[in-house]
């Protein structure tokens, strides 16, 4: 619990009906107010943290809500180094490295993409994602570099967002896994939700609850303990490659969360300095949502990830490799 965090705690007054409506109607948060903090692990009954809003409560169950202290509202402009793709007077695509948070939260109240993108597009982005997340039409994680799409006016950030919903962007990613997969290619389905252990953490889910989540991966080239492997998704889902290739039990190199490094590979990446997932959002294709043009778009894998790549080669084919990236 955070030192400026506000405790609001009770019982239920009536019973039966959905999480976040019992908590909404007793507390004077909104529903969607509630929805968050349940997502953050910030809800406990009965002193117990949950996490679903649809469960059922009965009436004078025990709860308490952790409240964080407000972020500012607004997001600022900082004049920080962007790495642009493609942009117009609608859209800007931009090659985020690893590293750089996409949007302000609590912890990171700036320096994240959006203040990069306020002073470079001089404020003219999307306001449908509100003062917090302008523009901001998808998200790749802090540690996770590569292609992003933002939007400029909301007629591009409802066309964007309309091609998200129906699975239509091409996105593809390229990562190093621990091991090698076998088969060497397929699909991994499962839902997504964050998990009941650990609030930080996404896990696969039973049927019925969380997001429907589908990858199709294939395996690029087999390493010296690792593989390079690139993702293709049909969803897009939080922690999505991560969580699917750590449930066929090949976790992201590096990832902190949802793998551990194998012992061989350890000394290798504490000599190359590699403390992040070895993932990259290699390719991005959409249908311009104003122009109705076709966009397709491919960032080169960063230099740390090119760096373990090869030293993970066998001799004599890292040539043929680094042709992959």
């Amino acid at each position: 619990m955070g030192a400026a965090d506000t405790i609001i705690s009770g019982t239920v007054t009536t019973g039966g009906q959905r999480l976040d409506k019992a908590l909404a109607d007793v507390s004077g948060l909104s529903r969607e107010r509630v929805k968050a903090l349940l997502a953050e692990g910030r809800i406990s009954l009965s002193g117990k943290v949950v996490g679903q809003a649809s469960v059922k409560v009965a009436e004078g169950t025990a709860f308490e809500i952790r409240v964080p202290e407000a972020a500012p509202a607004e997001a600022v402009a900082q004049d920080i180094p962007l790495s642009v793709v493609y942009e117009d007077d609608a859209l800007i695509v931009v090659d985020k490295p690893a590293g750089l948070v996409v949007h302000p939260a609590a912890g990171n109240l700036d320096g994240t993409l959006v203040n990069a993108l306020l002073h470079h597009c001089r404020g003219q982005l999307s306001g449908i994602g509100g003062v917090a997340r302008p523009g901001i039409v998808h998200r790749i994680d802090k540690d996770t570099s590569g292609l992003l799409v933002v939007a400029k006016t909301d007629v591009a950030h409802e066309g964007m967002a309309k091609q998200f919903a129906d699975h239509s962007i091409v996105r593809a990613y390229k990562c190093v896994t621990a091991g090698v997969p076998m088969p060497p290619s397929g699909t991994v389905r499962g839902a997504i939700a964050r998990s009941n252990h650990d609030r930080k953490k996404m896990a696969l889910v039973e049927d019925g609850r969380g997001k429907h989540a589908v990858t199709h991966f294939r395996t690029l080239a087999a390493l010296d303990g690792a593989a390079l492997v690139e993702c293709r998704l049909e969803t897009g889902r939080t922690h999505q490659v991560r969580v699917h290739l750590a449930s066929i039990g090949h976790a992201l190199l590096g990832d902190p969360v949802y793998g551990r490094t194998p012992a061989k590979l350890r000394p290798l990446l504490q000599r190359l300095g590699f403390q992040r997932q070895a993932l990259h959002a290699a390719e991005l294709g959409f249908i311009h949502p104003v122009t109705g043009a076709a966009h397709h778009f491919a960032s080169p894998t960063p230099v740390d990830m090119r760096e373990l790549i090869v030293e993970l080669c066998a001799e004599g084919h890292d040539a043929k490799v680094l042709a992959m990236l």
